[in-house]
This record gives structure tokens, C-alpha cells and sequence, in this order.
């Protein structure tokens, strides 16, 4: 009998089997495709695969301003596919050896619940004192007649294309649709997006999302908002405006972005007595379930679907359920758009504080206030935006856009979950010449 039973060997699953595995429990993770799961095989780190290639094809054109004459360069699809799965074979290998390192047990098959205390794996029963669920998710279906089409690509299959495609539709702007616009834009495919919302990249503060929408419509992705997609017919798209009128649209592709649902079925969660829906497994903020020993994680309670709250949570629940004092907080979650450019952002929204009435005070400064702004750019803009307590100063949000902004959302994270004030942060150093720079200024700004 295990002391630890892991449904998934994604960043929430085989991080908390090795925390687990750290802790001496003994521990299995059960995996019915690849270790490493979603993020690392076909999501996260093939996306930034893509976007590095992408963004180098672009500063191959633009290099001649830095004072370098080179040539028209092409693109090999082939050839990036080729490093991508490089990459990710390297990365996986080193799950592996972190499970090994840690004396976890990989089950290879498809998990599910037989009791509140067993998993049973292909047909083989397997026993343990507490069970994970960290399935995580798959990329949403919407009931748009056609969607199963050939022509239709999603998050998984676009990282196998062996060609350039001339043109692609894709359906929805959030993170994933517009890190995808953003990478086949740069290498020279024909961009359209059809977003439902009257704004793209929800969750974002506002500011920042018109912001994006400004700077890449301007970069030649056309965008269509409040747009109803109607259906599909081979490569043609048929979608409804703002006003009502209808439109067809034909395309090389149709990338169906329109983001990831739990997998919640086929676990045997319902018939172990496991409170969940279609929205994901309800927990609480130690990761337990309504049923004792049953706990989860990730992507799969529908919360945040980010990999690094996945493994977070996974750890929680670790500690949680052998008797280590821990707690899931989500004020201080920072979240990275990896499009060109990057939009990063962490804690409260500036529509966030409206709405829950709290007073605030807020600064806005270009990122270009930081000299390595300018030194690694190229007719670049964005900016950094800080939300803080009226009264107090505390710091509540900071959001931004702008290229390696990514880079420094952690240490705004770090200062909410600080409770730092504007003064206090002020008087911390940032080194020079960083774009970091940009928030010093803006918390600067702010007091």
C-alpha cells in the first residue's frame, strides 16, 4: 500500500509525487501519456519554442538598425519542429530522473478511482492512504458546427505543421490564441482573430489589454471583437459582427483557441462520491476534496489553469495531507502572456478594485524609462502599471506590457505577497540597466 497515489504526472502531479517522494512517503504516479503532461509536451514549452524562433525571425529583419546587414532569411518549419522536440524530450528526461531521484513508482496506463483508498491502472489494483487527482485538462470543444473539421487545427496539432501556412483564422483571444497570432504573424502567415468578448486577453487589466490590442492591430493582426463564430465549412469560417451582419472568411487553417476544460471524466470521481462538474473538482484551499484522502490539483479544479499554481497546489496538498501546516494563497499569482509583446501581470485588476470597492491609488510609466528597454528593442513601446491601497500604500496589482516583463512579474509577486508598501518597495535596488527599472519607476510614481 502506497502512502501516495498521483493521477497525472503533469508539473501538479509529478511535483507533489517527488515533494512527496522527498518526505520519504512512498509514492506511484499513475500516467496514461507522456510524463511531464500538457505543459511540457504539447503547451508551455512548446508555445515558447515556437515564440523564441518566431521572435528571432523578426529581429533577423530588424537587424540591420542594430548595424547588421544580413540576408533574407526563410523559415524552416521542419527544422523548428525538430528543436522543439528536442527540447521537450531533454526536459522530459529530467522529469524521469526527478521521479527516480525521489523513488517514485511510474505506473504507465489509465488511472481511475475504485474507492475512496484505490486506483485501479489498466485493470491492476492499486492501494494507498491518499490519492491526487492532477488529470489537468484538454483543449476546449466549442458547439461550433464544423469544429472537427480537417482544416481545423487546435493548441496540440499547430505544433506539427511542416509548412508555413499562407493564412489562419483563429478563434479566440486569450492567452493561447494570441501567443499563437503572435508566432505565425512573425513568420509571415496572414493573421485574423475572432474574439466573443469586446476585449481580448480577459482577466487582464483593461488598460493593458487595449493596450495589446492597440500594438498588435497596429502590427498588421487583424482583430474582430464581439464576433460570433457561426460555423465552419472546410476552410471557411462563417462568424457574425458586433452589428449583426454576417461574413464568411476562408483560411489556410482554423485554429480553434478557445481555451481548456478539466478532464473530469472517465476518473470514477462521481461514483467514489467526489463533489465535481464540468467547471472541475471543488477543494479547498489545502487541496482536499468533500471526501477524506481524496485530494486535487491543477488544472483539473478549474481555479487557474497555470503550471505554476498546479505545482503549488500540488505541494500543498502534500504537506497538507502529512500533517505539514500549509495553505494555497491566491492574491499573489503572477501570469505571463507570451506574446510579442509580453504582457505579465500579478494580483488585483484596476476593474477588480472597482468593483469590490476599494479605494486605490495607481501610476502608469512607458517601459522606455528603462535604458535596456530601448537598448534591446526596436521601435518598441509598453508600459507598467501599479494599483496600491489609498491609505496605506499597500501594494495590490502590478501589471505590464512590454517585452521581458515576464522576467520581473516575480518580483512584484514577492511584494504583494509581502504586504510591501509603495514606500517600502521604493527602497528596494534595482540594478541598472534592467527594464526592471520600469516599475521602480512606476511604484516611484505611485507614492
Amino acid at each position: 500500500m502506497f502512502d501516495l497515489i498521483v493521477i497525472g504526472a503533469g508539473p501538479g502531479g509529478y511535483e507533489a509525487a517527488a515533494h512527496a517522494g522527498n518526505l520519504g512517503k512512498s509514492v506511484a504516479v499513475v500516467e496514461k501519456a507522456e510524463l511531464g503532461g500538457t505543459c511540457l509536451n504539447v503547451g508551455c514549452i512548446p508555445a515558447k519554442t515556437f515564440l523564441r524562433s518566431s521572435r528571432l525571425f523578426r529581429e533577423y529583419r530588424e537587424a540591420a538598425v542594430f548595424g547588421i546587414i544580413v540576408g533574407a532569411p526563410s523559415f524552416d518549419m521542419p527544422a523548428l519542429v525538430a528543436r522543439k522536440d528536442n527540447v521537450v524530450g531533454t526536459l522530459k528526461r529530467g522529469v524521469s530522473a526527478l521521479l527516480r531521484d525521489t523513488s517514485v513508482e511510474v505506473l504507465h496506463g489509465t488511472g481511475r478511482l475504485v474507492g475512496r483508498n484505490a486506483v485501479e491502472v489498466d485493470g491492476e489494483r492499486h492501494e494507498a492512504a491518499n490519492i491526487l487527482i492532477a488529470s489537468g485538462s484538454r483543449p476546449a470543444v466549442p458547439p461550433i458546427p464544423g469544429i472537427d473539421g480537417e482544416r481545423v487545427l487546435d493548441s496540440t496539432s499547430a505544433f506539427e505543421l511542416t509548412a508555413v501556412p499562407e493564412r489562419i483564422a483563429i478563434i479566440g483571444g486569450g492567452y493561447i490564441g494570441l501567443e499563437f497570432a503572435s508566432f505565425f504573424h512573425e513568420i509571415g502567415t496572414e493573421v485574423t482573430v475572432y474574439e466573443a468578448l469586446p476585449r481580448i486577453a480577459t482577466g487582464c487589466d483593461g488598460d493593458i489589454a487595449d493596450e495589446l490590442l492597440k500594438i498588435l492591430r497596429r502590427g498588421g493582426i487583424e482583430i474582430h471583437l464581439s464576433c460570433l463564430v457561426l460555423g465552419i465549412e472546410a476552410d471557411t469560417l462563417h462568424y457574425q459582427d458586433v452589428t449583426g451582419a454576417q461574413h464568411s472568411d476562408s483560411a489556410t487553417y482554423i485554429l480553434n483557441a478557445t481555451g481548456r476544460t478539466p478532464v473530469v471524466t472517465d476518473l470514477g470521481l462521481e461514483e467514489a462520491g467526489v463533489d465535481v462538474s464540468a467547471r472541475g473538482i471543488r477543494v479547498d484551499a489545502q487541496g482536499r476534496t468533500n471526501m477524506p484522502n481524496i485530494w486535487a490539483c491543477g488544472d483539473v479544479t478549474g481555479r487557474h489553469m497555470l503550471a505554476h499554481v498546479a505545482v503549488r497546489e500540488g505541494i500543498v496538498a502534500v504537506n497538507s495531507m502529512f500533517g505539514r501546516p500549509d495553505r494555497m494563497r491566491y492574491d499573489a499569482i503572477p501570469a505571463v502572456i507570451y506574446s510579442h509583446p509580453e504582457v505579465a501581470m500579478v494580483g488585483k485588476t484596476e476593474e477588480e478594485l472597482k468593483a469590490a470597492a476599494v479605494d486605490y491609488r495607481k501610476a502608469v510609466v512607458p517601459m522606455a524609462l528603462a535604458g535596456r528597454f530601448l537598448v534591446e528593442h526596436v521601435k518598441a513601446t509598453g508600459l507598467v502599471k501599479v494599483l496600491a491601497g489609498a491609505t496605506y500604500g499597500e501594494i495590490l496589482g502590478v501589471h505590464a506590457i512590454g517585452d521581458l516583463s515576464s522576467e520581473f512579474i516575480v518580483a512584484a509577486g514577492a511584494m504583494i505577497e509581502a504586504e510591501m508598501t509603495l514606500a517600502q518597495a521604493s527602497e528596494v535596488i534595482f540594478p541598472h540597466p534592467t527594464v526592471a527599472e520600469a516599475l521602480h519607476a512606476a511604484i516611484l510614481k505611485a507614492q
